[in-house]
């Protein structure tokens, strides 16, 4: 069920983002009297055709569906009827083919204002920055935060959830420089911490950062109960089930459940007896032994198991960000603009070594993500397409042969040169272009087929 979930968010996303960014250029085209010929979702042969509208568009789904393309009437591709020169692509303006280009990722970024917007009118749900106790010896500890710490402002840019915090610690951490940040103690006395970034690794960003920096958010005291347990996880082959409380493990009795996640995270590898009651009547001891995990370089166990939550409790973290019409749409731009340099930011440090290369992400990992989202709820399958939609943006608008990006770097060129750049060029520009994506595509997938194997 959970792989028909993935496949099926994963396939509504790609297509309603190619879609989405397709019809930017379509409706564009159409604008500047442009004659379209074909819009497909997808590449390859056509699964379903049908023309329609007055130039009798073809629309097509075609079988390969990572991508698409609208095709325009234009010399280059084909003989044009002397009646319909006027209207093929070649024919136009500059300014109008740019415009054309343009409207592709520029549609993907208002699908992302849209999404963020009414988001941001419904109500978001997030978790408050209030966080755990630092370990000792991390930049957190070190900088003073103690338990109980709820996180207000980073910088100037105030702070409403861990989502938020998470966000703007990220963005600091690539410049790995020190940030002040104020807090308001359990006390509800307000104070500052300089917490100093400058000792993350490119491996710490790769992973949970936050983590390495000690800031993690305070635990919610739960019950040693387990909620789930994870198919083929170690907790199932050893026979726990849902709903067993955890009495002991060896000869420690337990009382939480961040004993149970303690004791498990100390022993990778290493066979722990662990007795249960289930029903209220005590169970036999059954061992089991913890997968070993590496987190930020270290081994640590896991058994596959979750903590049956009090929703109640739960409730007492949670907090709704909602805004009224006016300020959402402000929000919303910030937040896709602020997104899209960010992304900018991580490629540019990605090609100089400054990050690693393990960020870049093919279509199972996106996949991966999309299936979480939607099992998430409807609020983080939309925030997931948002932010999926950036990317796609920002990646069309780099200037590399063959993608938006790149027409619009030649047509820059036409216009500082007063005339189009030659054919021998573009062909040269398509040969350099379809190798650097050959090269990213190999990689993202290169990483994705490594997470998998390393879970």
């Amino acid at each position: 069920m959970t792989l028909l979930i993935t496949i099926l968010a994963f396939v509504v996303a790609l297509g309603c983002l190619i879609v989405v960014h397709e019809f930017g250029h379509y409706l564009m085209a159409r604008a500047c009297g442009v004659k379209v010929l074909r819009f497909s979702v997808g590449f390859g042969k056509a699964l379903w055709s049908k023309p329609l509208g007055r130039d009798r568009t073809e629309w097509v789904i075609a079988a390969f569906p990572l991508g698409g393309y609208v095709k325009m009437l234009d010399e280059h591709e084909g003989v044009v009827a002397p009646e319909d020169l006027p209207r093929a692509f070649n024919r136009q303006s500059v300014w109008r083919r740019l415009a054309i280009v343009v409207a592709g990722p520029a549609a993907n970024f208002l699908l992302a204002i849209a999404l963020y917007w009414a988001l941001f009118v419904i109500g978001l749900p997030g978790i408050k920055p209030v966080i755990g106790e630092p370990p000792p010896g991390t930049p957190a500890q070190l900088a003073g935060f103690a338990t109980g710490d709820t996180l207000v402002k980073i910088g100037d840019e105030p702070v409403v959830t861990w989502q938020d915090a998470r966000w703007i610690l990220l963005q600091r951490a690539v410049q790995k420089s020190a940030v002040t940040i104020e807090v308001r103690g359990s006390r509800g006395d307000l104070d500052w911490r300089k917490l100093d970034l400058s000792g993350l690794t490119p491996a710490d960003l790769d992973s949970d950062f936050l983590r390495a920096l000690g800031l993690t958010r305070q635990p919610l005291k739960l019950k040693p109960v387990i909620g789930s347990v994870a198919n083929g996880g170690a907790a199932e082959r050893a026979g726990l089930k849902a709903g067993d409380e955890v009495v002991a493990i060896g000869n420690q009795r337990i009382e939480s459940w961040d004993e149970v996640v303690k004791i498990v995270r100390a022993e990778p590898g290493s066979p722990l007896v662990i007795e249960v009651r289930r029903g209220g009547a005590p169970q036999p001891a059954v061992a089991v032994t913890p997968e070993v995990v590496l987190e930020n370089g270290n081994r640590i166990g896991r058994i596959g198991a979750a903590p049956q939550v009090d929703r109640s409790a739960l409730a007492g973290l949670m907090v709704e960000v909602r805004y009224g019409p006016l300020e959402s749409l402000a929000k919303a731009l910030h937040k896709t603009w602020d997104t899209s340099v960010f992304s900018l930011k991580m490629l540019g440090k990605m090609i100089v070594g400054e990050v690693s290369l393990k960020n870049l992400s093919g279509p199972i990992t996106i996949a991966d993500y999309a299936g979480q989202s939607a099992q998430s709820g409807a609020a983080s399958y939309l925030l997931f397409l948002a932010l999926i939609s950036i990317s796609l943006g920002v990646l069309n608008l780099l200037p590399i042969p063959l993608l938006d990006g790149g027409h619009l770097m030649y047509y820059m060129i036409e216009i500082f040169k007063g005339r189009p750049i030659s054919d021998r060029a573009i062909e040269i520009g398509q040969h350099v272009g379809m190798a650097l994506l050959f090269t990213l595509m190999a990689l993202a997938l290169y990483n994705d087929i490594h997470r998998l194997i390393g879970g």
